[in-house]
C-alpha cells in the first residue's frame, strides 16, 4: 500500500509581518492626527478670528498718544 505523503500544517503567518506593522502604525498616526483636529475644531475654532487687516495691526503697533504718569513732571 502506498500512503500518500502527509504535509506539515502550515501556521497562518502573514507573508510580510513588517509591512502589516507599517499599515497599522500609519493608519494609529492618522487616526491620532483626526482626533486632536477634532479636539481643536471643539475648541478653538469658534473663538473669533483677530483682525489681520493692514490698518487694524497699524492701529495696534502705533505709539500710545496719552503720555504715561512717569513721563509727566
Amino acid at each position: 500500500m502506498h500512503m500518500p505523503s502527509a504535509r506539515p500544517a502550515r501556521l497562518s503567518v502573514p507573508r510580510n509581518p513588517l509591512r502589516r506593522l507599517s499599515v497599522e502604525l500609519i493608519l494609529i498616526v492618522l487616526a491620532k492626527i483626526a482626533f486632536f483636529a477634532l479636539i481643536w475644531w471643539f475648541v478653538a475654532a469658534h473663538y473669533p478670528h483677530p483682525n489681520a487687516n493692514p490698518a487694524a495691526i497699524e492701529h495696534l503697533l502705533a505709539p500710545s498718544t496719552s503720555p504715561t504718569p512717569e513721563a509727566k513732571p
